[in-house]
């Protein structure tokens, strides 16, 4: 299908979740994931009207970097090695995943501007998936105040690939819960007044439960069938 046609469906699932949840389908910031598509086909997203564009791999960024620059906004949504931030820092305008004072101290030192960052969060306690422990993440979010080039506009999380859906809310409401209690905190470098959480298959629970930032590849792009 055409990324304007799942688009259409993908804007209308936003709608019946933010109605559900009392909401406004403005409060939800749609990534397209096009980590597992050519950049052709993010060319398309873009001409659909999709601003906000995700990578999970400097190359893959970069390859689409060369193809698109600018035009999106680029948002890197997958583990960061330390010494890759040298290759993506100056091409994009959001990291989902800090969750080491070494990246932190990485960013910091190669951006030239502030970085709009996420602590990504492991909520659900897999040990296959990235993060900081839900416990700890006051604790480093404090440790950044000192990191000029980091502006902490959130959490990340990814939630378990079940269909569970109480499980599912579960998670995301944990992250819920854990942003409102680091706002609070009123940290000036680290507002932390977003959440980025809900992907293909659970993106209507997440914004039920206060996602603003939903990361949908497949639904959106398409498979990885497509990739070149």
């Amino acid at each position: 299908m055409r990324v304007e046609d799942n688009l259409k469906q993908i804007e209308s699932a936003i709608k019946e979740a933010c109605i559900k949840a009392n909401r406004k389908p403005e409060e939800i910031t749609l990534i397209a994931v096009t980590k597992y598509v050519s950049a052709e086909r993010a060319q398309e997203a873009l001409e659909a009207g999709i601003v906000h564009l995700g990578e999970n791999r400097d190359e893959g960024l970069l390859a689409k970097w060369d193809v698109l620059k600018d035009k999106p906004t680029w948002h890197f949504i997958g583990t960061l090695q330390t010494r890759k931030v040298k290759n993506i820092i100056d091409k994009v305008d959001y990291i989902h995943s800090l969750d080491r004072l070494s990246l932190a101290k990485e960013i910091d030192k190669r951006a030239d501007r502030k970085i709009n960052c996420f602590v990504q969060v492991n909520v659900s306690g897999e040990e296959s998936k990235q993060g900081i422990n839900p416990e700890e993440v006051a604790d480093f979010i404090s440790c950044l105040a000192d990191y000029k080039n980091l502006n902490v506009i959130g959490l990340m999380t990814m939630a378990p690939l079940s269909d569970d859906e109480e499980l599912l809310r579960s998670c995301f409401r944990k992250l819920k819960n854990l942003q409102t209690k680091v706002k609070d905190l009123g940290f000036d470098f680290a507002p932390c007044t977003e959440l980025s959480m809900g992907m293909s298959n659970d993106f209507s629970l997440a914004i039920e439960e206060g996602a603003t930032m939903v990361r949908i590849g497949t639904a959106l792009v398409g498979q990885k069938s497509q990739e070149v």
